[in-house]
């Protein structure tokens, strides 16, 4: 159901760069600005793993390092058969965890100081699948297409708002103030289904839904009380948002309310 919601919602942000691009400058223009939108997040997809690391400020150790860790991921990643990915720790005492690579082949995980003082072995487990399954389902793909598509729009948009273009009755204008908005609940939509996603894929991995139902509550609880600064544009990275401090629910957040991942969770144990 996951997967079908993203799809639509792919579907629907595509729909809406064509019908702002033909509002605003016509077709030529969402060709020129859809290539200039995919020059611009080549980059970040391609070393998006490196970058994301380098700001949350992740170093990575070896086996000898944490013996126990490494165990725990060599043998999450075979159950989601997947190759051993690079192993990274964060010196930070909010408990969080991240996932990142273009693809399996390039994979890294992140797992702060915190959260291995908060969790028990089942729960990280729990958590090691679901940041796994974010890398078996090629999120970090999905995401850098729909940052794309967004940017283009916005790019669009704004293009007309300052060089002016074919609006008719206030058309276009009213297509370059919208779009932006929409694009951006568009991308939240596709980042809290991914989320779900996860989850569900995780808890299969593992074979433990209860594991990552636990583990969410406490780093939810977790993540209020010890925020951690982390660039807002990697926010969306980590299993629980990290600036709970400044957590948005509703249609612009982008993390799903813990309650309802918790629950479903729950049915998955039938």
């Amino acid at each position: 159901m996951q997967n079908l919601k993203t799809v639509v919602l792919l579907a629907a942000i595509s729909g809406l760069l064509i019908a702002v691009g033909g509002a605003v400058g016509g077709m030529s223009g969402v060709v020129l600005f859809a290539l200039i939108a995919v020059a611009l997040n080549f980059g970040s997809y391609w070393f998006s793993a490196g970058i994301v690391l380098r700001s949350s400020g992740a170093h990575e150790i070896r086996r000898e390092d944490d013996p126990a860790l490494f165990r725990m991921v060599e043998a999450v990643a075979a159950q989601a058969r997947m190759p051993m990915p690079r192993v990274y720790v964060i010196d930070s005492p909010q408990p969080n965890a991240f996932a990142t690579g273009r693809n399996p082949a390039n994979a890294a995980v992140a797992v702060t100081t915190g959260i291995r003082a908060l969790l028990t072995e089942r729960e990280l487990r729990g958590v090691l699948g679901h940041e796994l399954a974010h890398v078996r389902n090629r999120d970090i793909l999905t995401s850098s297409i729909v940052a794309t598509i967004g940017t283009a729009i916005s790019m669009i948009a704004y293009a007309s708002l300052w060089f002016g273009g074919r609006r008719d009755n206030g058309t276009g204008l009213l297509a370059a103030l919208l779009a932006p908005i929409a694009a951006t609940l568009i991308q939240l939509g596709i980042s809290r289904s991914r989320e779900y996603q996860a989850d569900s894929d995780g808890a299969r991995i593992v074979g433990d839904p209860e594991a990552l139902a636990s583990a969410l509550a406490k780093l939810e609880s977790g993540a209020k009380r010890i925020p951690m600064p982390v660039p807002e544009s990697t926010a969306h990275l980590y299993i629980v948002n990290p600036l709970s401090g400044r957590q948005i629910v509703g249609l612009f957040a982008t993390h799903p309310p813990i309650e309802q991942r918790i629950e479903r969770l729950r049915r998955l144990r039938g």
